[in-house]
């Protein structure tokens, strides 16, 4: 599985759309401010910042406005590369953190993210692998897919104005350790939590449906995990090579598990990861939790999984 290259074909389309969108008079022509020092576009009144004019280092603290235009967003790539970021802080007032943002700034420590933040973009802390620490606005509604694959986060608590977990926005956060999912949030999307080695435990609140593909495959540290009453589908290898997990607890709500959704004793998956070939091997003592008569009781005996009946 690699990130890099879906990633990038999603880059090389937002350039090519704000290309298209420039030429086609949908978006304001890229200004720099009156001090020279910062690029943006305007937006609906309010400036969005395309970046600076040379490149940041160290430390960077946005202004609440530029020739006299309120700040309201950071741009799409708008600082990615820039490897000499070490803190940012962003003003009051912006509302969205633009796709990939801040991708591969790789000694980025620290950001402050205003409450007035309601969107941050795809990829938008993408391999950030030194930001071991964010605290994510209340008022947050939207957090996109792959917004922080790979970052050095330890833990991470999403608002509850946000309804779903988008694929991969965690994944390969290897020491992401703790995890709070407010009871706002419907589904985990595919790779959401992907080899998130840290992982011991995590709390999946009773307004969760759906647990997508691949959704904590190879979290190699949890330990047992309870799926509430209310889901009703759990995907494809979801929590395949979790070679610590020893119980899973599985209500009758279920009525999809897909293929090896949980590990069969003794296996060993082979992934393909940054174009290394990995293999994870599962846990040879899970035990499944399951009510009689239902598709996970089906299922742990289709696939020879050890189980236990509870009403």
């Amino acid at each position: 599985m690699c990130y890099q290259q879906g990633k990038g074909q999603i880059a090389v389309f937002l350039v090519c759309l704000l290309t298209l969108l420039v030429a086609a008079g949908f978006a304001e022509e890229e200004r720099t401010d009156a001090s020279g020092l910062w690029r943006y576009v305007l937006e609906d009144g309010g400036a969005t910042v395309m970046g600076c004019v040379d490149e940041p280092d160290a430390d960077l603290v946005v202004p609440g406005e530029l020739d006299g235009f309120p700040v309201k967003a950071v741009g799409p790539m708008a600082f990615e590369m820039c490897v000499g970021l070490t803190t940012v802080e962003l003003p009051e007032g912006i509302v969205s953190i633009g796709s990939s943002a801040f991708d591969y700034c790789e000694n980025l420590l620290q950001i402050t993210i205003p409450s007035s933040v309601t969107s941050i973009g795809e990829f938008a802390f993408y391999d950030c692998p030194r930001l071991a620490f964010i605290t994510l606005p209340e008022g947050l509604e939207s957090l996109g897919a792959g917004a922080f694959i790979g970052a050095g986060l330890t833990s991470i608590a999403i608002p509850y104005g946000v309804t779903g977990i988008e694929e991969e926005v965690f994944a390969l956060c290897y020491r992401l350790s703790d995890v709070t999912i407010p009871n706002s949030v419907t589904s985990i999307g595919d790779s959401a939590f992907y080899r998130c080695n840290g992982l011991t435990s995590i709390v999946i609140p009773g307004s969760v449906t759906d647990i997508g593909d691949f959704a904590f495959y190879g979290c190699v540290g949890l330990t047992s995990v309870i799926i509430p009453d209310g889901v009703t589908s759990i995907g494809r290898y979801a929590f395949a090579a979790c070679r610590g997990l020893s119980g899973a607890m599985i209500p009758a709500s279920v009525i999809h598990i897909g293929d090896s959704a949980f590990d069969t004793p003794g296996a060993v998956y082979r992934i393909d990861d940054a174009d290394e070939e990995i293999e994870l091997k599962g846990s040879d003592s899970l035990l499944l939790t399951v009510v009689e008569g239902s598709v996970a009781g089906l299922f742990a005996i289709e696939n020879h999984i050890p189980y236990e009946l509870v009403e």
